[in-house]
């Protein structure tokens, strides 16, 4: 894994050089920041997906995977982390990292999953996923984990080319459900260990 840390670390200090001029940086959540993290997670998810699906669906989900319940259960889980991004003193998206049990389908205590990765659509096309992806790569390998994997929606073709240029590639999928509608993600991982190579 030194290597891999080597080579990440190079990642993380050239993505640091060509965003420092735009002054963005991260933040570890706490419970202080549930409003921004709600927020977010509201005007992203509803601009990204709310005319694709059935409206009574689409509210269920939204009140139950964005209240403020289940977020802050979330805050509080220690297998759970929430990272804020900042233009100047601006958030503007955030990212979700699940460890060990807090996982999904893969419960390899030798990954992480990345469940969320939100940027507002006002500061998308600068490079913002770019940053974020590389910070969840440091982490994810000071952590000593082998591989990233996420689930993303077969329909989003946009996150589907974002995540193949940055290496991801599929190995399954599995049902989520938009309320009471089924619908099908693709499983797409990053393996660490190949990144020096």
């Amino acid at each position: 894994m030194r290597g891999v840390k080597q080579y990440v670390l190079l990642l993380f200090l050239f993505s640091w050089i060509l965003y420092t001029g735009m002054n963005l940086h991260l933040a570890k959540c706490t419970n202080t920041d549930l409003d921004k993290i709600i927020s977010i997670s509201i005007e992203t998810f509803i601009e990204a997906f709310e005319k694709h699906n059935n409206p009574d669906d689409f509210k269920a989900y939204m009140e139950k995977a964005f209240s403020r319940k289940q977020l802050l259960n979330e805050l509080a889980d220690p297998q759970m982390h929430f990272y804020l991004v900042y233009l100047e003193d601006e958030p503007i998206g955030y990212f979700k990292l699940n460890e060990n049990e807090a996982q999904g389908d893969v419960k390899d205590k030798d990954s992480i999953e990345l469940e969320r990765i939100y940027v507002k659509s006002t500061f998308q096309g600068n490079k913002i996923g770019h940053f974020m992806l590389d910070h969840i790569k440091r982490i994810a390998t000071n952590k000593n984990k082998s591989y990233i994997w996420l689930g993303v929606w077969k329909k989003n073709n946009k996150a589907i080319r974002f995540y193949e240029k940055n290496g991801f590639i599929r190995f399954g999928e599995h049902p989520y459900y938009i309320g009471n509608d089924k619908q099908m993600d693709w499983l797409m991982k990053l393996n660490l260990i190949t990144l020096e190579k």
